[in-house]
């Protein structure tokens, strides 16, 4: 079809101009809304998978750890000592060697010679009392004033340190005495209502 290029306007009146300006309007237009539309797009959130969205909504599981155990300390066990065994010990050393008499008696007015003799007796009898009823072991058997080293952890109750101490065990020194350990005691046997605190019965002689 040809183009007759004579139909074409050759004059730019007012109106064409409106018309002109409307259709680039229209065309501005249509761009704008293109562009807010492709922003619109890139904006939308994008869609959780049901899973995810359902591990979101889910509390979260606190594991609280366990507690630690902490042991409470031991209580000390204390041992009430019962004074029968001590009696009866008492008062076999004041039938044998008369042990309670000489300490009670003033010994500051006789001289070293009747004090001497007294001491015999009680010594032979305390003796005898030691031998029959209980036996002993020394708690070292190094020989006395020679040196000896007490490891880290050794028995404090048997063995007692003195002197300048510093530091941690091992500990050397020189042992002045050896101790003494009871391995056996055997006491004669009380008769029931036996009063063990009469030491020595009064001496009647008639």
């Amino acid at each position: 079809m040809p183009f007759d290029l004579n139909v074409m306007p050759t004059t730019f009146d007012l109106v064409h101009a409106g018309l002109a300006a409307l259709a680039l309007l229209l065309l501005l237009s249509t761009i704008a809304l293109a562009l807010v539309s492709v922003l619109a797009f890139r904006r939308r959130p994008q869609a959780i998978p049901l899973e995810s969205s359902l591990s979101v909504l889910k509390p979260a599981v606190v594991t609280t750890p366990e507690p630690v155990r902490v042991e409470p300390p031991r209580p000390v066990v204390v041992r009430e000592a019962t004074p029968d065994a001590a009696l009866q010990l008492l008062g076999l050393f004041q039938q044998e060697a008369r042990f309670i008499d000489f300490l009670k008696e003033n010994i500051s007015g006789h001289g070293d010679a009747d004090i001497g003799a007294a001491v015999r007796i009680v010594h032979e009898g305390c003796r005898k009392v030691l031998q029959q009823h209980l036996d002993l072991e020394p708690v070292r058997t190094e020989p006395e004033n020679s040196r000896i080293t007490l490891p880290k952890g050794f028995d404090a109750s048997a063995v007692r340190v003195s002197g300048h101490i510093v530091g941690e065990p091992p500990f050397t020194g020189t042992l002045i005495h050896g101790g003494w350990r009871v391995t056996r005691i055997h006491l004669p046997q009380l008769a029931e209502g036996h009063d063990a605190r009469v030491l020595a019965p009064a001496e009647v002689e008639l």
